[in-house]
C-alpha cells in the first residue's frame, strides 16, 4: 500500500488572509479618497499657495510700518490686519457661475473687467478684491469656487481722521508711503526694524513727530472758522517752536481724509503750506527791517520821507496807509510803509540785499521730513527796482513753512534752526543752530513786533497776558500773470510771549471777503489777525505759557467782566 499525507488548511488561517485582503482595500480606498480629499481642499478651502503664485507669496511676509504717534504719544497712523482676494483661473471649473456668484456677493465688482481678468490667457494669478470687510472675506469664501481664497494683509489706518493728512500723509494699497511722513518713512528705511522670517511677531520703532494733536485740533478749528466766517477760498496755520524748530501743529485746508479709498487730490487740497509758494507781502519787511539793523545802514531811531511816492525808473511805488510824512523806523513798521522799507533795502544795496536774504535762507529750497517742498520763485535779475519791491514782499515767492522759520530765527536771538516734524530736544537743536543776526538785531525785531500788536496793524492779535507780537501782510495775487486789486493773500506771522519768545505762529486766508464786522476791509488785520488771536488764547494755557498781567492788562480784564456782567 502507497503510503500518502492529506495536507489540511485550518479555517482560523482562511478567515485571517480575508481579513488582511479587506484591509489592505480599505487602505486604498482611503488613501484614494484622501488624495481627493486634499486636492479639493487645495481648490476650495486652503486660502494661500505662495509656493505656486509668487505675487502671492510676496504678500505672505509683509514688512509692518511703524506707528506714527504725535509728542505724546497719541497714535496718528497703524497697522491693521485685513484679508485681500484673490484667484487662479486655471482652477475655476465654471467661469459663468465664479463671475456671477462673485459679483452677486460683491455688487461693486464689474462684471465684464472681472470676466476679462479671469479669462486672460496664461493667468495663474489675480486679485479680485484688496483689503476687505472680514463679512465680505467670509462670503465670498463660504462660495467654495475652486481657485477663489483669500490672504491676509495689512491695512494701514488713521485713527486721527483728518486731522494733520497732510503731515502724516498716506499709504497705497500695497502699504509704499505716497506721500508726508509716510513717503519719509520709506525714505528712511532704517526705521524699519522688523524681521522677514517671523513678520506676525515682527515690530517697528514708533516714529514720533514733534506735533501736539491737541495743539493740531485748535490750529485746525480756528483757521477752518475763519474760512467760512471770510468765505476765504482756502486758508492754514502753522505753530513753531522758535528754541528747537519743531513743527507743532501744520493746517492746510481743504484737506483730505487719508482713510478714504480715493484719494485723487484736487489743487485746492495740495499742502499749501510746504508745497506752495506764495508772495507773503508785508511780513517780508521784517526780513528788511533785520538786514538794514544788521549792516548797521538804519537803527530805531532813523527815519524815512515818506511824503511821496518812490519812483524807480517807471515804476511808482506807494503806501496802502500813507501818512505822506517823515517817519521813524519804529512807524514805517507800525504803519507797514512800503516807501520807508523800500529806501532801507536801497541803502543796504542790492548786491547786500541778496546775500542776506540767502544767508537767512529765502533763496533755497526749505528741505523738510516732509517731501511735499516747493522752490521759491526768485526775480530773474536783482535789480534796483527787484531789490526795493522785495524789501517789502512784492516779486518773490516762498513757502510759508520757510518764512515762518526765517523770521522766527529773526526773533529768538538770532539763531537759524532747521525746522523739523520729527520731536527734538533743546540740546540736539543747539548742535544744528547757527548764527544767522546779531543778538541785538533780533532784540530790536522783538521790540517792534510787540509795538505793532500795541499800536499797529496787528493790534487785533493782542491776547492779555501773553503779551503777542508780530507782523500782518496782505499780498495781491497774479492771476492770469496781471496782480489783481480784488484778490489777496492774508497773512500774519506773530510770536508769544514776546520778552522771550518760544512760540511761532503762521495764519493763512486766501482771497477773504470783507464783511459788515471788517468795515468793508479784507486785509489782514481784520481777518488773519483776529484768526492768531484765537488761536494762541485755546493753546497758550495747553502749552504751558504762564501769562504775565501788567496793571493795563488787570483794567481791561476788570472792564471786560464789568461789561460782561451787565450784559448778563
Amino acid at each position: 500500500m502507497e503510503n500518502s499525507v492529506e495536507l489540511h488548511t485550518p479555517k482560523g488561517t482562511e478567515r485571517l488572509h480575508g481579513q488582511n485582503r479587506i484591509r489592505l482595500l480599505s487602505i486604498v480606498f482611503c488613501g484614494f479618497f484622501l488624495a481627493i480629499a486634499v486636492q479639493l481642499g487645495q481648490l476650495t478651502l486652503i486660502h494661500k499657495t505662495p509656493a505656486a503664485n509668487p505675487e502671492l507669496a510676496a504678500h505672505e511676509t509683509p514688512i509692518p510700518r511703524p506707528d506714527i504717534i504725535d509728542r505724546n504719544g497719541v497714535v496718528m497712523a497703524t497697522d491693521i490686519a485685513v484679508a485681500s482676494l484673490f484667484a487662479d483661473p486655471r482652477k475655476i471649473t465654471d467661469m459663468d457661475e465664479a463671475v456671477e456668484s462673485l459679483t452677486a456677493t460683491m455688487p461693486d465688482l464689474d462684471s465684464k473687467a472681472l470676466r476679462e481678468k479671469l479669462t486672460a490667457p496664461g493667468r495663474a494669478f489675480v486679485w479680485l478684491k484688496r483689503q476687505v470687510s472680514p463679512e465680505e472675506r467670509d462670503a465670498v469664501y463660504n462660495l467654495g469656487i475652486p481657485g477663489v481664497g483669500y490672504v491676509n494683509e495689512r491695512k494701514r489706518v488713521y485713527p486721527l481722521g483728518r486731522l494733520a493728512a497732510h503731515t502724516i500723509g498716506y499709504v497705497d494699497v500695497d502699504t509704499h508711503g505716497i506721500a508726508g511722513i509716510e513717503k519719509f518713512l520709506d525714505d528712511q528705511g532704517a526705521l524699519y526694524t522688523a524681521s522677514l522670517s517671523e513678520p506676525e511677531t515682527s515690530t517697528s520703532a514708533p516714529a514720533q513727530l514733534a506735533m501736539d494733536m491737541r495743539i493740531q485740533h485748535a490750529v485746525t478749528d480756528e483757521v477752518s472758522k475763519a474760512v467760512i466766517k471770510y468765505k476765504a477760498k482756502s486758508g492754514g496755520g502753522i505753530i513753531l517752536d522758535t528754541e528747537t524748530g519743531e513743527i507743532l501743529a501744520l493746517a492746510s485746508l481743504p484737506d483730505y481724509n487719508p482713510n478714504a479709498d480715493d484719494k485723487r487730490l484736487t489743487s485746492d487740497q495740495q499742502n499749501k503750506l510746504t508745497s506752495g509758494v506764495y508772495e507773503l507781502g508785508s511780513v517780508i519787511k521784517a526780513v528788511t527791517f533785520a538786514m538794514a539793523f544788521d549792516y548797521g545802514t538804519a537803527s530805531l531811531t532813523s527815519t524815512y520821507d515818506t511824503r511821496s511816492n518812490l519812483v524807480i525808473g517807471n515804476a511808482r511805488i506807494s503806501d496802502f496807509h500813507a501818512q505822506r510824512r517823515v517817519l521813524t523806523v519804529p512807524e514805517v513798521f507800525t504803519n507797514s510803509s512800503n516807501i520807508g522799507t523800500a529806501k532801507m533795502a536801497l541803502q543796504v544795496g542790492v548786491e547786500n540785499h541778496v546775500e542776506f536774504l540767502r544767508r537767512v535762507g529765502l533763496l533755497d529750497r526749505l528741505v523738510t521730513e516732509v517731501p511735499e517742498s516747493a522752490k521759491p520763485l526768485l526775480p530773474k535779475h536783482w535789480s534796483k527796482l527787484a531789490s526795493a519791491t522785495a524789501a517789502f514782499g512784492h516779486g518773490f515767492a516762498v513757502q510759508p513753512l520757510q518764512g515762518l522759520s526765517v523770521i522766527s530765527d529773526l526773533i529768538n536771538g538770532g539763531m537759524s534752526i532747521p525746522p523739523t516734524f520729527l520731536k527734538r530736544t533743546k540740546e540736539e537743536a543747539d548742535v544744528l543752530a547757527h548764527r544767522v543776526v546779531k543778538p541785538e538785531t533780533s532784540e530790536k525785531m522783538r521790540y517792534l513786533f510787540r509795538l505793532n500788536v500795541e499800536e499797529g496793524t496787528a493790534s487785533k492779535a493782542d491776547v492779555l497776558g501773553y503779551r503777542v507780537g508780530g507782523k500782518t501782510g496782505t499780498a495781491e495775487k497774479v492771476i492770469h500773470g496781471r496782480y489783481s486789486k480784488d484778490k489777496s493773500l492774508a497773512t500774519f506771522i506773530g510770536a508769544f510771549p514776546m520778552d522771550h519768545p518760544k512760540y511761532a505762529i503762521f495764519v493763512m486766508l486766501d482771497e477773504p471777503q470783507a464783511t459788515p464786522e471788517t468795515y468793508g476791509f479784507a486785509t489782514a488785520g481784520w481777518n488773519a489777525v483776529p484768526t492768531a488771536s484765537k488761536i494762541i488764547e485755546r493753546i497758550a494755557p495747553l502749552l504751558g505759557v504762564t501769562p504775565v498781567f501788567t496793571a493795563e492788562d488787570l483794567a481791561k480784564l476788570a472792564k471786560l467782566a464789568k461789561t460782561t456782567k451787565k450784559n448778563g
